[in-house]
């Protein structure tokens, strides 16, 4: 798998200089022991509260660093990808923030995070330095398990520890806080790959039906593989197993993480999922989606809950400084605003059939329905990869309505399948397949010629869209198809149209759409999906009459 990387010895090190250089002036700084021992703390820093410090291997990012800031961490002490601090490491991070009132290491539930913060503690406090320890353990992944590992969840420990810290609490207030905390957090993720990490050769244990249930943010196994199902149903079986594990009486705070690799897109499609099930219920506020607590590039994401009561709360919606921690949200249902109605500029009429026209309407919208994958396909490779489902997105839209339509009126189809195409067939397409049939309906309306309509259709759509014959786009095959057509004879339009779009093969450069982005050798014997589509339009047409 492929990395944006210099050399694995210093991708570290160089990740936490970006983030110190993309950070505002005078919020973090680090340690001169860079870059042996690397520590990231905060600029601003005078020991006058309650220290609060975590930290880990990297890859993992925004944490640990991300975090640090006020009214969050204090210190974030970073080892290797996915490997803990050394115990000098984390007992420099110690001694440069910790003052009068002490400070409070919060660690994952690993051994070696647990081993070296657990040393580090001991020796700052035999160096009379006040020190506390609070490990976080909310992966309920591993049922029966002695010792659950720490995963997304630790992101409220660091929250409400640094709430009271930062209004000034002692250490032992901070500390039964965060360990309290710690105790009513419930966390569980899942991912369809496992992660690569930089500079080492990737071997996914995943195939391609397969997902992954409870498995660790280091890309350890998870506990069970899973067929791939919709994403409704794989959420369904996280939140049942976290549902069995709250009261149903109590309100909680929910963390919708991106373990890295999950498009936005698809963040907002899982987030939907989850609150809409009835374990959204027991939601009172949300934090996320994002990425917050990743696994370097795993396709995965994961689900912690933790209890609320009204200093939780209150401690969750302050604001900090760092802008990895995303404001938590109060559970709501959505707005609805009425659009604007808009008065119809004919009186309404009624639908009207036409045997023959529906029968036509109907095999076209099949056809180009089951040329779904194979037109992605071929976009994938000129474009960006959605021909097809447009194209199917507005063939479906027009047999959903096939009935409203008014089919003994040419005309008046033609507008009607415009008006549907502007509304459901999303890109550029529908756009310009809509001021093709707009037009031509205006056309089909002065003089009932279909030929002349639809070639009209084409030069409203050619001087809207900008495209002409040798552009490489569907006016490849639309356009000769449609002068044939003025003869009216419909084999030789839909040959027209075949030549057309066999005819974009050897194109070298688009001049529209995105395939104009792509370059020469990319384009190369591949057909324009787009004429590929109107060809197929044709085809069956010809074949019905």
């Amino acid at each position: 798998m492929k990395h944006f990387f210099n050399r694995r010895e210093t991708i570290v090190t160089e990740a936490l200089d970006g983030l110190l250089l993309t950070s505002s002036a005078g919020r973090l700084a680090r340690l001169d022991t860079f870059p042996e021992i690397k520590v990231i703390l905060r600029a601003d820093w005078d020991k006058s509260k309650v220290a609060i410090i975590s930290g880990g291997g990297a890859g993992h990012e925004p944490s640990h660093a991300g975090f640090v800031g006020k009214g969050m961490l204090t210190a974030a002490v970073s080892g290797e990808i996915f490997a803990s601090p050394t115990v000098d490491a984390v007992l420099t991070a110690i001694r440069a923030v910790t003052g009068p009132k002490g400070a409070l290491l919060i660690v994952k539930n690993y051994t070696g995070d647990r081993l070296n913060f657990g040393l580090a503690a001991e020796k700052a406090r035999a160096e009379g330095f006040g020190v506390e320890m609070v490990i976080v353990a909310d992966d309920i992944a591993i049922p029966g398990i002695n010792q659950p590992r720490g995963v997304a969840g630790t992101l409220f420990v660091h929250k409400i520890a640094g709430y009271h810290a930062e209004a000034g609490a002692d250490l032992e207030t901070v500390a039964a806080q965060a360990a309290a905390t710690a105790r009513d957090i419930v966390s569980l993720g899942m991912s369809l790959s496992t992660c690569s990490v930089p500079g080492q050769a990737h071997e996914d244990r995943l195939g391609a039906e397969e997902g992954e249930l409870g498995l660790g943010i280091h890309g350890e196994p998870g506990v069970e593989r899973i067929v791939l199902q919709p994403v409704a149903d794989l959420v369904t079986t996280m939140t049942n197993r976290l549902a069995a594990k709250v009261s149903e009486a109590e309100n909680y705070a929910l963390l919708i993480n991106n373990l890295g690799a999950v498009p936005p897109l698809e963040m907002g499609v899982i987030a939907n999922a989850v609150l809409s099930s009835p374990l959204s219920g027991r939601v009172r506020l949300i934090v996320g989606p994002g990425p917050m607590m990743t696994a370097l590039n795993m396709n995965g994401f994961s689900l912690s809950l933790i209890r609320l009561d009204a200093a939780r709360e209150a401690a969750l919606k302050a604001a900090v400084e760092p802008h990895a921690w995303l404001p938590a949200t109060e559970r709501h249902e959505i707005a609805i605003v009425p659009a604007p109605r808009v008065s119809a500029r004919h009186a309404a009429t009624s639908p009207s059939d036409d045997d023959r026209i529906r029968r036509l309407l109907t095999a076209l919208c099949e056809h180009l329905i089951s040329l779904e994958s194979e037109l992605n396909r071929l976009d994938s490779r000129v474009g960006d990869g959605d021909t097809g489902s447009t194209v199917a997105t507005g063939a479906r839209s027009i047999l959903s309505r096939i009935d409203t339509l008014q089919l003994k009126d040419p005309a008046a189809t033609m507008a009607s399948i415009g008006e549907i195409l502007s509304t459901s067939m999303g890109g550029s397409s529908g756009v310009l397949l809509s001021i093709f049939f707009t037009a031509a309906s205006k056309a089909m309306a002065d003089k009932a010629d279909l030929a002349v309509a639809l070639l009209a259709g084409l030069d409203r759509m050619t001087f809207y869209g900008g495209a002409g014959v040798g552009d490489r786009t569907m006016v490849d095959a639309l356009a000769p198809a449609l002068s044939a057509l003025t003869s009216g004879d419909i084999a030789a339009a839909a040959r027209a149209a075949a030549d057309g779009a066999e005819s974009t093969k050897a194109m070298r450069k688009a001049k529209a759409g995105r395939a104009s982005y792509v370059g020469e050798k990319d384009l190369e014997g591949v057909p324009d999906p787009g004429a590929v589509a109107v060809a197929n339009v044709f085809k069956v047409a010809a074949s019905l009459t």
